[in-house]
């Protein structure tokens, strides 16, 4: 068995992890007001209600753009009932420990989704389970051949596995870590470089991720790998050599180009270009008259 790490090397110097764990107030950087080791409200919010049958409560990150592109996507094809309010959760202040958001999702994570077409109402939380209820709802972007089924169905619990790797690990060391650690930052480096490439290699064999077919596996992956890594996240694209993966590019500029994909990813959006925010969305026509450029 290996020796123990010696402490004088330890960040920070000296340190040895107790018999037990606890919270130390302020040791959390700068979510230290949000982080804590427990679940539940903090605070009591009744979650608003708009006048279409799927509530969605949410924040423009990765996992929200999930969901508000596929609605965006049914819609364009043609599904009416899949028209939608999406409410601001915003994560920073707490809104997600709100009563009422809790009662919809006990981990008080974004985004969450009450369908208030069934009755008695569905709530359905973590962003792969409301692309997937959606998909069977409507019978869209989720193939029925077996294969095919499977297929996507692999590819979206990839991401789920995955993206906590891309942001709470690298994103998190790289970016929002109160110190540079380069142990931890090298580890989650190489494990990011590694998923692009499983990406890149698949993508390379097929048009879409899952194959030949546009699902919810290209909706949950693009946010998070194409329109997140490729398109800026944590100011880390020359770190990652990302323009190293080239069927990654041309998925990435492929789904861009669809208007759905555009206007889903603007959706709860609270940070670039105002005019890339619509911070929340209760009609179609919010793209044109309601973006943050526009209201101010």
């Amino acid at each position: 068995m290996a020796d123990a790490p010696d402490p004088a090397n330890n960040l920070p110097t000296g340190y040895v992890p107790p018999a037990v764990w606890q919270c130390e107030p302020g040791n959390g950087g700068q979510f230290a007001s949000i982080n804590r080791p427990v679940s539940g409200a903090t605070h009591d919010k009744v979650l608003p209600v708009g006048k279409h049958p799927l509530q969605l409560h949410s924040m423009g990150t990765p996992n929200g753009q999930k969901v508000t592109i596929l609605l965006e996507e049914l819609l364009a094809a043609g599904h009416r009932d899949a028209e939608y309010d999406a409410w601001l959760i915003r994560i920073g202040d707490g809104d997600q420990f709100g009563s009422g958001f809790v009662e919809v999702n006990p981990n008080s994570k974004i985004p969450a989704l009450i369908d208030k077409s069934a009755d008695p109402e569905i709530r359905v939380f973590e962003s792969g389970a409301i692309l997937f209820y959606l998909a069977e709802k409507f019978g869209a972007f989720l193939p029925t051949d077996p294969a095919k089924r499977a297929a996507t169905m692999s590819w979206l619990m990839w991401q789920m596995g995955a993206g906590p790797f891309v942001g709470g690990g690298f994103g998190h060391f790289y970016a929002y870590a109160p110190i540079k650690i380069q142990y931890a930052i090298d580890r989650y480096a190489m494990e990011v470089k590694r998923q692009l490439h499983v990406l890149d290699t698949q993508l390379g064999r097929h048009e879409f991720v899952a194959g030949d077919d546009y699902t919810i596996a290209d909706m949950a992956i693009w946010p998070w790998y194409g329109g997140g890594l490729l398109g800026g996240a944590y100011s880390a694209q020359a770190f990652l050599g990302v323009e190293e993966y080239g069927n990654v590019r041309r998925w990435t500029d492929q789904l861009a180009a669809r208007p759905a994909v555009r206007r889903g990813a603007m959706v709860n959006r609270t940070m670039g270009p105002l005019e890339g925010q619509l911070h929340e969305r209760h009609d179609a026509g919010d793209f044109e008259t309601r973006t943050a450029d526009k209201v101010g």
